[in-house]
């Protein structure tokens, strides 16, 4: 069995589920690996300044900010926490070593931004034949160095082509790049379920046609989601929305509380996104890597906002968007009716759909190659004979 650490915080959804998505795929694959899930935070609470001065954790403070819309200037926020980290860099590099070497392992990968570095040099201080990868949950970095670190041992895992040439613009080789063809997603957004959108909209109390959209900004929600309600309900348009709230309580308990004129369906935290998109037609959310990477697997069109308010490193998103022609951008969700207007005429939503089917992002299922190939040249140069296991010969799985 080989060992594999997987590095994830939980600033945001994101890290947390490519990391559940890793392991997961690893063992529907029977792959020969032990896949352990390290969260950052933990590792690093006694160097977490901002809890010392507010008592709150780095990734909860990231997670109140989304929820309440606070983010604008995050771009100068951005440049604080790289200071910060760049400040404590030598007292971080030296736990990490301590960690790596009370919990060895054959592959190291991160799932986060930010701390690459610190990353890299404490896992090749203490084991310099053995690969870190780091695999980015972006579309795009946001340089300098959110991602991408001048460092040659870094691997770099990106999902579009735009990340690529960021890698190959920091210096690094093309042994040291690898391209799948999107965003790692839980393998459950790939299952073909028997399920009729007529009928599960029917179970959750919505028109059986009625045009339906699935409204999500994060594991955390948004306030924003009680605003886009009001103003589509006031409109009148012929909709209906499933509301996904995630762990925003107070959010999902108002949305509730509200008698609204068109139907409505509200969720909490839930596992099954990738069931209730069955019902939509199309998906109304910020530009997060994630949503938009979920809605294109499950063949639905985007309506998404990009603004001074926007978290810099999602501005990205919005562009690849726009290029694909996979859904709509709006300049602020003040537009919102008039963007579902535009998104429900007919030839306007069919070039949408044709776009978004024309997608195949296998990510989940080639990431694990990638680093079955890592994993064997790592054996080959230590001088030890791979064996049968280790070579991992390609498991073909539908899933």
């Amino acid at each position: 069995m080989k060992k594999i650490h997987v590095v994830f915080h939980d600033g945001g959804g994101g890290h947390r589920n490519a990391a559940i998505a890793l392991q997961t795929i690893a063992s529907q694959q029977s792959r020969p690996w032990e896949v352990n899930l390290v969260q950052f935070q933990d590792l690093t609470d006694r160097l977490d300044v901002l809890r010392k001065l507010t008592g709150i954790r780095i990734q909860q403070q990231y997670n109140i900010m989304l929820q309440n819309g606070w983010t604008l200037g995050s771009k100068y926020l951005l440049r604080v926490l790289q200071l910060t980290i760049r400040l404590f860099h030598g007292p971080m590099v030296r736990l990490l070593e301590e960690f790596w070497r009370e919990h060895p392992a054959d592959l190291l990968v991160s799932v986060i931004p930010h701390f690459n570095r610190e990353i890299a040099e404490s896992w090749n201080a203490v084991y310099p034949s053995r690969p870190f990868v780091t695999l980015i949950t972006d579309l795009a970095d946001y340089p300098p160095r959110f991602w991408i670190e001048p460092i040659k041992e870094q691997y770099v895992i990106a999902g579009t082509e735009r990340a690529a040439e960021q890698a190959r613009a920091f210096g690094h080789d093309h042994s040291h790049i690898f391209q799948a063809s999107g965003m790692i997603l839980r393998p459950d957004f790939y299952v073909e379920e028997a399920v009729d959108p007529v009928a599960l909209r029917r179970e959750m109390g919505l028109q059986p046609d009625l045009p339906t959209a699935i409204v999500l900004f994060g594991g955390h929600g948004s306030k924003v989601m009680y605003y886009l309600t009001e103003r589509l309900n006031t409109a009148g348009l012929p909709i209906q929305l499933i509301l996904i709230c995630g762990r925003n309580e107070e959010l999902a308990a108002k949305l509730r509380g509200q008698t609204w004129s068109m139907p409505v369906h509200v969720v909490g935290f839930t596992k099954e996104v990738h069931k209730l998109m069955r019902a939509a037609d199309f998906l109304i959310g910020k530009p997060g890597p994630g949503s938009i990477a979920e809605a294109m697997v499950r063949k639905l069109p985007v309506l998404i906002e990009c603004n001074a308010w926007t978290l810099p490193q999602e501005r990205y998103n919005a562009e690849w968007v726009t290029e694909k022609r996979v859904g709509i951008v709006l300049d602020s969700f003040k537009e919102v009716v008039e963007g579902v207007c535009q998104m429900l005429a007919p030839e306007r939503l069919a070039e949408f759909r044709k776009n978004v089917a024309a997608l195949d992002n296998r990510a989940i299922f080639e990431i694990p190659e990638m680093l079955a190939k890592l994993l064997e040249t790592a054996e080959k140069s230590a001088g030890r004979p791979a064996d049968s296991a280790a070579t991992l010969a390609i498991h073909t799985q539908t899933v």
